[in-house]
């Protein structure tokens, strides 16, 4: 049987990195006024929704290039998990699918903390 945990880990930070990677560039382009207003409803100062670029833009690409990627997933960690309250606030209501209506960001949270927990792997800039 084939095993080769270093591949794995690379498919697991390619996958996570560039899906993440999308919402960032959206978001660079269409800008940030919903992350405001949720950040602001929250009762939160404004300027802490700029921390989404570097959730969403910054830390995906280290993540991808295996470059400090459990110091970057850790931060998109706290990233997911302060989207989740913020969007959702752990409500256990379900989509129109069936599932958590939060399941997207919950499987990106539970994704980063697998890099956090597995590493990079050998296949990354910074690999011993």
């Amino acid at each position: 049987m084939f095993q080769n945990p270093d591949i794995a880990k690379l498919l697991l930070r390619l996958s996570l990195g560039v899906l993440i990677l999308f919402h960032g560039i959206h978001k660079l382009i269409y800008g940030i006024s919903g992350v405001k207003s949720m950040v602001v409803s929250a009762g939160l100062p404004e300027f802490l929704a700029y921390g989404v670029y570097v959730g969403e833009l910054i830390t995906p690409i280290f993540i991808i290039l295996g470059l400090y990627a459990r110091v970057a997933a850790a931060i998109l960690s706290v990233n997911m998990l302060v989207a989740i309250y913020l969007a959702y606030g752990f409500s256990l209501t379900l989509s129109k699918f069936g599932g958590l209506a939060w399941e997207t960001p919950l499987l990106y949270l539970i994704m980063s903390l697998l890099v956090v927990l597995l590493g990079s792997g050998k296949y990354a800039v910074n690999s011993k």
